[in-house]
This record gives structure tokens, sequence and C-alpha cells, in this order.
């Protein structure tokens, strides 16, 4: 296995932000609490044990055990669980949508990132613990986001109603998903082994947090990775205090607007990814999960006739916490507030609404934990390898738009110079020397002489686009080649994580894949990860 790197601002696929976060901007330095580095954990651990009450922990340990319930929990993870009744054990978390069959390749890099920077944490600091975490977004509500993976260029579906929080949804109807997939991979060990994955998952367990929480328990439950469900009673009891000051004095909304508003002032090309409502929380009920809002001193629940006056919702808050979903901006305050945590992990756009509420810890009196981009890769087989020396295609040359990478390579191999760079040079200097004589003879001609230069440069450019056309059709098999092997490396012209399901890769490497990316994923490199394998 050979593994190469390159900056991820290189690859053309991260934000600005992004990029200007991991070149540590000195702009956004009071965006964030800490940058991601091992000697920064010893002030992150202090801060958090000072600040995580022990009583968190004792509830956090009766809310695993009794959502593990039913399920085989591995010894490592077994020991992790109960590691973290101890005063001396925090860990690192990432979060993940509950999407079908794992959704795209990234899920497996977030986890894989979770799990190494733990075992790193415990090599830097081994008088501690490090648990890593993944956190089911059970409490979602977008379907469609999560109904489907890709497999080989076809996009496998399903189809149902869905409402309310994805987490409860019956995996009813799973069957026809399963006789696609199992007609489509067709047959050898590693088929089998992903059909009879996918069985167990979701063809033997009720619902879809159920077979998420096996799914990846079989993946990773070895690596001692602890699955935590915040659709939970008695965590959510500690988020109450939160929720109040949200709900009854729009806390989050002021801070994080304020913070959105100072980031825009470091460079107003920063997308903004999440804007905060006045209240950031919705209401979970059966198949409900809708936005409270308030008007006039009452609270509405969006879209139903369901309404509290300001005594009644208090009241409910603290009867029925786990009828309170935090959204987008509340979730992560929620997550700190229920985990003795140091690290999250996330994807480009999770960083970036993270980097908009460090301000709302602030007031909340919440440590705010270290923000790590998980680890982004390439994985090359040997065959496509095989095929990339052949053409003399380099890593670099993979990530230039399609149209770049086609005309860079053709000028390489063409038997004839279609690069006019010298000629355009001769013509600047040529010109300079007309612009001289205009000067000495006549100024007015200057206008003329400016023209007649552009006019030039503009046939020579127009001859060297013709020249370079041509000689794309002489090597249209060369072409089609290196767009064939980009396509394969590149699915719709987007990073391979993003578009492939991890069951391509597992048809490739079976039981060999985790392993294999356990030992390629560096998660404090700052650099993505190409991985070519024999």
């Amino acid at each position: 296995m050979d593994i190469d790197c390159l900056p991820f601002k290189n690859t053309g696929y991260f934000s600005e932000l992004i990029c200007d976060y991991l070149d540590k901007k000195e702009g956004l330095s009071s965006f964030y609490n800490r940058f991601p580095s091992l000697e920064n954990f010893e002030a992150q651990i202090e801060e958090k044990a000072n600040h995580f009450p022990e009583a968190n922990r004792e509830v956090l340990y009766n809310a695993l055990q009794n959502q593990y319930k039913g399920f085989q929990v591995p010894k490592s993870t077994e020991n992790h669980i109960r590691q973290l009744k101890e005063p001396i054990t925090f860990t690192v978390v990432t979060g993940h949508q509950l999407n079908l069959f794992t959704g795209p390749l990234y899920f497996l890099y977030k986890i894989i990132s979770t799990i190494n920077l733990s075992r790193e944490l415990k090599k830097k600091y081994p008088k501690y613990n490090f648990v890593p975490i993944y956190w089911m977004a059970t409490e979602d509500h977008d379907f469609e986001e999560i109904n489907y993976f890709n497999f080989q260029g076809k996009k496998i579906q399903w189809n149902r109603e869905s409402s309310g929080a994805v987490g409860h949804l019956k995996t009813k109807g799973l069957e026809e998903v399963y006789e696609i997939f199992a007609n489509q991979i067709g047959t050898g060990k590693n088929a089998e082994s992903l059909k009879k994955l996918f069985t167990d998952a979701y063809l033997k367990h009720e619902n879809l947090r159920d077979a998420t929480r096996y799914l990846a328990n079989e993946l990773f439950g070895e690596e001692g990775l602890v699955i935590i469900d915040g659709d939970d009673k008695s965590l959510k009891k500690l988020m109450v205090p939160y929720a109040k000051k949200d709900i009854f004095e729009n806390t989050l909304f002021k801070e994080v607007s304020e913070s959105i508003a100072d980031l825009v002032n470091v460079s107003d090309t920063y997308n903004i990814q999440v804007n905060p409502r006045e209240i950031n929380y919705f209401y979970l009920i059966g198949g409900l999960r809708e936005r409270i809002i308030e008007k006039n001193e009452r609270f509405y629940v969006n879209g139903t006739p369901i309404e509290f006056s300001k005594d009644e919702i208090l009241e409910e808050l603290e009867a029925h916490p786990e009828r309170f979903s935090p959204n987008v901006i509340a979730r992560p305050l929620y997550q700190e507030v229920i985990l003795p945590n140091l690290c999250y992990i996330g994807g480009g756009g999770e960083l970036a609404y993270w980097l908009e509420l460090k301000v709302m810890f602030n007031i909340m009196n919440v440590p705010f934990p270290i923000i790590l981009l998980r680890n982004s890769a390439l994985v090359i087989t040997g065959k496509q390898s095989g095929k990339l020396q052949k053409m003399n295609i380099s890593v670099e040359d993979l990530f230039l738009e399609q149209n770049s990478f086609i005309n860079k390579k053709i000028r390489s191999i063409s038997n004839i110079d279609i690069d006019f760079s010298q000629q355009k040079n001769y013509l600047e200097e040529q010109f300079k020397t007309i612009y001289t004589l205009a000067e000495q003879t006549d100024a007015s001609f200057l206008g003329a002489v400016k023209a007649q230069e552009i006019k030039q440069k503009k046939g020579l450019a127009y001859l060297e686009k013709r020249l370079l056309k041509a000689q794309k059709r002489k090597l249209k098999d060369h072409v089609m080649r290196m767009t064939q092997i980009q396509n394969e490396l590149f699915p719709g012209q987007s990073l391979q994580e993003r578009n492939l399901n991890f069951s391509e890769l597992y048809l490739e490497y079976g039981k060999n894949l985790i392993p294999v990316l356990l030992n390629a994923l560096q998660p404090l490199s700052g650099e993505f990860t190409v991985i070519k394998t024999a």
C-alpha cells in the first residue's frame, strides 16, 4: 500500500473558510477554542475536567446501558462504556445521519478519524482514557437525505412515506431494497458477507435507529466504538436548563447571529452554513417533528393545532424533555453538555457551522471542543493504479477540473508544441518597440497600437485553441481512457467519498477494508490522503 498526501486547498474541493481555518488564518482565531494539535489537548482536558459534573457521568453510563440492551456488545466497547464513569475518561465524537447502509463512503472516514485520534491521545496522555463516540442523528427528519445509497453508478432507494424523526421509522419495506441490492451485487465471498450484513441490520431490526446501531457496531465494535442516541429522556433532562435559555430568552439566536456577522467581517466570501432561529428546538412526538414558534407570549408547534402558554411549555419541558429536539444550532451544545468531550470531528460543512457557535458556548459556560476536519481519502485499486502509471497521470493531475486535466495531458503527450507562450512573449516584445515609436512620433496612435496588440493576442489564443482541439480529436482514444479513469475515481466529477458506498470497496478488499483505512488515515495530518493498494 502506498500513501500520498496533498494539502486540502490543492484539491479544489474544500471551501475558502475551511482552508483558512487549516492555515490558522489570524482573523479566525476568536471563532475556535484551540487548534487541533496533540499538544493542545492537554489544556482541553484540564478545561473539560473542571466543567463536567461527575453526576453527568452516571446519567451517561446508565443511558448507554439501556441503549445497548438486546445488542451484543464487544468487550472493547463494553470497557469503554464502563470507563466513562471515571473522571479520567474523555471522548472524541463524530456525528452522522442514519443513511441507508451507511450512505456515502465518508461515513467510514468520520468514524475511523475518531477511533484513530482516540488512540493517538492515549499514546500522548497515557494516564487518561479516550473513548471514540458515534453520535447517531436519530432525530433528523429529512428522510430524502438518507433513504438511498449509490452502488456502481446506480441509486438504490427506499421509497416510502415518512414523517417525524427518522430513527423511529420502521424498517418494513426494506426487503425490496435488499432484493435490488442482492441482485446487483452478484456472488462471491465478499458479496455474501455484504448481503448478510444488510439482512442482519435492516431485516432483523424493527426500526432504523436499531438497524444503524447494529451496522456500526458490526463494522467498528471491535475497535471500541461507542454509539450514542441523543433521543433519550434521561440525557435530555441534562439539556433542560439550556433549552430554557433558548426558548424563553432567545440566547442562541442573539449570540450566534452576532457571531455570524463577525465571521462575515473576516471575509465576505465565506458561505454561512446555517442561521439560528429565535427558538432552536423542535417539538418531537409520535410521527411529528416540527419547529416551536413564539407569538404574543404563546408557543405554537408549526403547522399543527398544538400550542402552549409560557407556564404550560415550561411544565412540558420539565415533565417531558424527550419531546424537545435540538436543531442544528442547539445540538452541538446538547452534545457537549452530556459528554466529557474534547474534540468534534466533522466534514467541511459541519466545521463551518461549528465556527459560528463558540460565543454561544461561552455564554452558556460550556467548554467549546477542539474541532477537527475529518480525514478525506481517495482509494485507488491496484488495477486503477496500473492504468494511471501507464498513462503517466499523477495524483495532482487527477484533481484538476476535467477540461484542464485533458488539456494539460494533451499538451504533454502531443508530438507538436501546442503551447504558444513563446509566440505570445515574442509578440509582446515586438509591440514594446511599436509603443516606443508611437510615443516618439505621434502619441495619438497609442490607442490604435493597443487595439492591434489585443487583436493579435486573441488571434494567437484562437489558433492555440483550434490546434489543441485538433490534437484532442487525433488522440481521442487517449482522451477517452484518461476521462474514463478520472470518472471512475471522481464519479460525477466529485470526490469519491461523497458518492461511493463502502460496499463497492468491500467487494474489492473484504474484511481487510477497515484495517487498511485504519492504517492509512492520520486524523491530525491536515492533508488529503490518497491510498494506492496493491
